[in-house]
């Protein structure tokens, strides 16, 4: 396996719970009701999966490779400025989910900033697979590959951390509002 195989992984991952966001605002847009218990669990991946683990290994490993080189610095520059935008969106998930926990009617800026999202993956995710291949056939040795793989691999938490995930992955998908069309 190599690093730009794990982030793929990753990405398959990020697509289950893509699934899963833009059900959710859908389902609010429509008025349908969502326990938000099951909202901060999307809130909890968010930040736990992308932004603590796939961004961290893609920001201080991957990246940093790639731009060694002198190479695809610009395509860089944009993901970071698109991981950024992708915080700022989580972070109004969050304050609009708890003051709806709080009491205020917050569904459409929930529902609003659940399905930018969406939006926002959908994209970003067809362009991070667009720069694997070309950092992958014209910047990374294999042995660079390698040693990020390791790298990605050394962090035992990690593993743990995204079996977390993938648990709370598989809860959402198994929720009858989700599997209900």
């Amino acid at each position: 396996m190599s690093a730009t195989e794990t982030l793929r992984e990753d990405h398959l991952k990020i697509k289950r719970l893509e699934k899963i966001i833009e059900k959710c605002y859908l389902d609010l847009y429509a008025g349908k009701e969502i326990p938000l218990s099951d909202i901060e669990k999307i809130t909890f991946v968010i930040s736990e999966f992308l932004d603590s683990i796939h961004y961290s290994r893609e920001e201080d490993s991957y990246f940093a490779c790639v731009a060694s080189y002198d190479a695809l610095k610009d395509e860089i520059r944009k993901f970071m400025i698109e991981h950024e935008f992708s915080r700022r969106i989580a972070k109004n998930i969050s304050k609009y989910l708890q003051q709806w926990k709080a009491g205020n009617d917050a569904r459409e800026p929930v529902a609003r900033f659940l399905r930018t999202y969406f939006i926002y993956l959908h994209d970003h995710l067809k362009k991070e697979e667009e720069f694997f291949s070309k950092a992958q056939s014209k910047v990374l040795s294999a042995e660079e590959e390698k040693e990020m793989y390791e790298q990605f691999q050394s962090v035992m938490a990690v593993s743990t951390k995204i079996q977390t995930i993938m648990d709370q992955i598989q809860y959402l998908e198994e929720q009858e509002w989700y599997r209900i069309p």
